[in-house]
């Protein structure tokens, strides 16, 4: 079976659920074909860096005018037109024709928007699974060519019915993480703390020395921060901090994970998810991104986690009061455990193997 998985670089969240599902599919089918390819990079192999570099100047320094479109058009009718859409239909041809698979599992919208389209003007059955890798209902997953959908949650089965999505076609799988995340260690109390502090693929960390200096001091606690691809705050930090471990890029954050008692960071679907199956509680910076404010409401409800202010002060106050707190820090690990019994995590695999068995294609 030949399975492509597309995504795009918009924030590093889309690429990274594809990589968890390639893992998981090869895991599962060790005969199979899972690829992942970023269809904006395909389409536009000169031009793609520059558009993912103004998207990332768009979200950090003009979160406002993101947030106007996200509300303005989050209950719009389905079926989403992109821009410049006889453009990338005609590179996503072109890929279909040359990558021939027997399924396409789509991890962003915009990619779920060309193939549905691609699937109506060509008169295509090919099937087409959409992941979203947000606790979002926005209507920008919507669309006809879907054939299946994987969500994070119960609540967001429910919203994509309310808007006229199949029930039966919607899965509940969480979003999808890679393997290691899913090994949580069960952690002692009454021992020294380890704090983690993550800025997302954007390496977004607080700036003041201040709150370094304060977070140095606290007692007991040890603090492993990952810049990510912040070089600035690495070489500021790196070393000048006796409690304080700075990192710059890893892809063994799992490791990082399972040695901390609390994590600081910002809500993204892939790290809310990445820390539900560490067992791992979250402490989130309030979100200025909708989706984000989506996934830090959804902590908040479920006792997964708590917010905390982005001014220094409040935020090690916010610190304070939680990593010392072996109570309400078990009973949201114990919140996380309860809610992965929810998921139903194999629910790409088993759709997969009935359209082999349907095709009569190897797996």
């Amino acid at each position: 079976m030949n399975i492509l998985i597309l995504t795009g670089k918009f924030g590093m969240g889309h690429y990274s659920a594809s990589q968890s599902l390639r893992q998981q599919l090869q895991r599962a089918f060790p005969q199979a074909c899972a690829e992942v390819v970023d269809l904006v990079a395909y389409a536009m192999p000169s031009t793609s860096k520059t558009v993912y570099q103004c998207f990332n100047l768009l979200v950090t320094r003009g979160s406002g005018l993101f947030n106007m479109y996200y509300k303005l058009t989050e209950n719009a009718p389905s079926e989403f037109r992109p821009a410049f859409e006889p453009f990338f239909l005609d590179a996503l041809e072109d890929l279909l024709s040359w990558k021939q698979p027997d399924a396409v599992v789509a991890t962003h919208p915009l990619c779920a928007q060309l193939v549905s389209r691609y699937k109506k003007e060509r008169g295509s059955a090919l099937p087409l699974v959409t992941c979203v890798t947000d606790l979002s209902s926005h209507s920008e997953w919507i669309n006809s060519g879907t054939d299946c959908y994987l969500v994070g949650s119960w609540d967001i089965r429910e919203r994509l019915a309310a808007k006229g999505v199949d029930p039966s076609i919607i899965c509940v799988t969480g979003i999808p993480v890679r393997s290691e995340f899913k090994r949580p260690v069960r952690r002692r109390a009454g021992r020294e703390r380890h704090l983690l502090i993550m800025g997302g693929g954007l390496g977004l960390l607080p700036r003041r020395e201040k709150f370094y200096e304060q977070l140095n001091a606290l007692p007991n606690v040890k603090t492993t921060l990952i810049a990510g691809g912040n070089q600035k705050v690495y070489d500021r930090l790196a070393g000048k901090y006796e409690n304080i471990q700075v990192l710059g890029f890893t892809d063994r954050v799992y490791d990082y994970m399972a040695r901390a008692d609390l994590v600081l960071t910002k809500p993204g679907g892939i790290t809310l998810f990445e820390t539900i199956f560490s067992e791992l509680p979250i402490l989130a910076w309030e979100p200025f991104l909708e989706q984000e404010k989506h996934n830090a409401q959804f902590l908040l409800s479920r006792g997964l986690g708590r917010t905390a202010p982005k001014d220094s002060e409040g935020c090690l106050a916010a610190i304070r009061a939680l990593i010392y707190d072996d109570a309400a820090l078990e009973q949201m690990s114990r919140h996380m455990r309860a809610m992965k019994g929810q998921l139903e995590e194999e629910s790409l695999n088993h759709i997969l193997a009935a359209l082999a068995e349907e095709r009569g294609v190897r797996v």
